[in-house]
């Protein structure tokens, strides 16, 4: 098996590609160690000490070092511990099954105006289809929070979440794109 990296616009996160599903639906951010104890590979990956953020994609699993973290002396590690963990087979999750795990909602955490359900679909399906796969690309995912008065709230996750270039991406990239789209969007702020 071999595993690929790629650079990221963040400078402290590096992609890592084992060639395979990682996970099935969704997408998983860690933040810390505990929230890392959900997974087994999560925890080993923060149990190098100098690992401050794990996030799985589709396809891919994220890590953010520390500040002044030097990558050529963490990137064998973590290349090591994703090889041990998809050759062996391991499970992603502690327990069972991953039906305990908590996973960050799609629904609206800022409220969505109840008049304007049409132009929240249009929202819902821009980002999906439009700016969901360019965030992944960059090694995170960015989930939908709600829709009022003209605002979207957004929540950047993965590499995207610490990205110094994160709210040029808001402010540039998506907020333009919708606006193009639904004139009825004033404004993308981060949630």
């Amino acid at each position: 098996m071999y595993i690929e990296t790629e650079l990221t616009p963040n400078p402290a996160t590096l992609k890592f590609l084992p060639g395979e599903q990682v996970m099935d639906a969704g997408t998983r951010d860690f933040r810390d160690e505990d929230d890392a104890a959900a997974s087994p590979l999560a925890a080993a990956l923060f149990d190098q000490g100098d690992v401050t953020g794990v996030f799985f994609g589709r396809d891919f699993v994220s890590v953010t070092a520390g500040p002044g973290v030097d990558w050529s002396a963490l990137k064998p590690q973590v290349v090591a511990i994703l090889l041990d963990h998809f050759v062996t087979g391991t499970p992603l999750f502690s327990g069972p099954d991953a039906s305990g795990i908590a996973v960050p909602p799609e629904e609206a955490d800022f409220g969505d105006d109840p008049a304007h359900a049409e132009i929240i679909e249009q929202i819902k399906e821009l980002i999906e289809t439009r700016v969901r796969p360019a965030v992944a690309n960059d090694g995170g995912d960015i989930v939908y929070r709600g829709f009022r008065e003209g605002v979207v709230y957004l929540t950047m996750q993965g590499a995207c979440a610490g990205c110094p270039s994160s709210t040029a991406t808001l402010k540039n990239g998506i907020e333009t794109l919708l606006k193009h789209y639904v004139p009825e969007v004033s404004e993308v702020r981060a949630a």
